[in-house]
C-alpha cells in the first residue's frame, strides 16, 4: 500500500464515520444523532454511554449534562468543554477531577474555584446562584 493509497482510503473512512446518522442502541432519545447506548437524552450527537444529556455533543459515559461538548465522565455539568471526571461545573474548559467550579480553566483536583479563584463552599454557593441567573443559565 502505498501514502497515496492510504490517504484516500482513510478520507473514505472519515467520510462515511461523519455520515452516520443512526442511533445504536439507545432507550427513549429524542432528536439525537450517532448515539450509542444512550438513555433519556434528547437533541444531542455523538453520545457514548451517556444518560439524560440535552444538547451535548461529542460526550463520553455523561450524565445529567447541558450544552456540553467533547466531555468523558462527567455529571451535571452545563455549557463545558473538554473536560474529564468531573461534577457540576458550569462554563469550564479542560476541567479534571474537578467538582462544583463556574468559569473556570485548566484545573485539576479543585473543587469550589469561579474563575480558578477558589472559594469556601457558602460563599460559592451565593456567588453562582447570582451569576446563573444573571447569565441566564437556567432552563
Amino acid at each position: 500500500m502505498k501514502a497515496s493509497e492510504f490517504e484516500a482510503r482513510f478520507r473514505e473512512l472519515l467520510r462515511g464515520a461523519s455520515a452516520k446518522r443512526d442511533n445504536v442502541g439507545c432507550y427513549d432519545c429524542e432528536r439525537c444523532e450517532g448515539c450509542s447506548a444512550c438513555t433519556f437524552c434528547r437533541d444531542s450527537k455523538n453520545l457514548v454511554r451517556s444518560h439524560y444529556c440535552v444538547q451535548c455533543t461529542d460526550c463520553t459515559d455523561c450524565s445529567h449534562g447541558r450544552k456540553c461538548t467533547s466531555c468523558l465522565g462527567c455529571h451535571h455539568c452545563v455549557a463545558c468543554e473538554r473536560c474529564m471526571q468531573s461534577a457540576y461545573l458550569v462554563r469550564c474548559v479542560g476541567m479534571t477531577a474537578c467538582n462544583y467550579c463556574f468559569g473556570c480553566v485548566g484545573l485539576t483536583h479543585k473543587d469550589y474555584h469561579i474563575l480558578n479563584e477558589p472559594y469556601d463552599r457558602k460563599t460559592y454557593y451565593e456567588l453562582t446562584a447570582r451569576l446563573t441567573k444573571e447569565l441566564g443559565l437556567r432552563d
